[in-house]
């Protein structure tokens, strides 16, 4: 399939897309997430696909946020809309159970700093800089900020950057906890393919099962999350995956799993 905005790729079990708008510096505008969230369709539906990243064309963004000129007059119930597609199209991403991988190589602010808050990981150039400037325009974060965030760096921090808007750096977002790596900038492709063939080969029903334990069970008094642990663990119990992990284990040998 062909896009407009976004170019798609997949090598292995890893799919990638760029944000291609690089003359708007990755702005999000309807029809980039529209044809992101069709990506989201092969992404989730397609067994061959262990892994989404995501990155944006050019040396300088990965995504500067929503795209200003699209949003400055749009009233209040269209800018709702606006918002609730954007917000829609962030959470399939994170209820997919396959992770992400963002590959800041650039500015992450507004709406593509919220982008990469909702993929799995995080992986910043040296050149990467994030932030939420939405207070400096009479706006809040609304592509998932104001949750995702504190739910990453806790309450304080994210506060910090939301209400002063200021920009923070790779090596001050790695520090705060925001990216979970930062790589020269001509070495954040070869980083992002360790990670992603790290990840991809382990069982994916692990994964499947983590992400659901970890994204369920984050709001879940901690009885309640436990029970649900135990439950999806007993379930990966009775998968081909287990058996070939064990079998493997072993065997002394590396594991070749299905997902099943």
């Amino acid at each position: 399939m062909s896009y407009d905005h976004l170019i798609v790729q997949q090598q292995g079990y890893v799919l990638t897309v760029v944000l291609n708008r690089p003359k708007a510096l990755n702005a999000l505008n309807r029809q980039l997430l529209s044809e992101f969230n069709q990506v989201l369709d092969q992404f989730e539906h397609d067994a061959s696909i262990r892994l989404l990243v995501v990155t944006g064309a050019g040396e300088k963004a990965f995504c500067a946020g929503a795209d200003i000129k699209e949003l400055a007059d749009l009233s209040a119930l269209e800018m709702k809309e606006f918002l609730s597609h954007g917000q829609r199209v962030f959470r399939r991403l994170e209820l997919i159970r396959k992770p992400s991988i963002a590959a800041v190589n650039g500015v992450a602010v507004g709406g593509g700093f919220e982008l990469s808050l909702a993929c799995s990981l995080r992986i910043a150039s040296e050149s990467a800089s994030f932030g939420l400037p939405e207070a400096r325009l009479g706006m809040i974060p609304g592509y998932g900020g104001t949750q995702r965030l504190p739910r990453i760096i806790g309450k304080g921090k994210a506060l910090e950057l939301m209400l002063s808007g200021k920009r923070i750096s790779a090596e001050e977002a790695y520090r705060a906890g925001i990216v979970n790596a930062v790589a020269a900038v001509d070495l954040l492709d070869q980083t992002v393919r360790q990670w992603a063939e790290s990840i991809c080969a382990n069982s994916p029903v692990s994964i499947r099962m983590i992400l659901e334990a970890v994204d369920i069970g984050g709001s879940l008094a901690m009885d309640n999350a436990l029970a649900l642990e135990t439950s999806l663990d007993a379930l990966a119990a009775g998968s081909l995956d287990k058996r070939e992990g064990f079998a493997a284990f072993l065997e002394k040998r590396s594991p070749n799993f299905e997902g099943k």
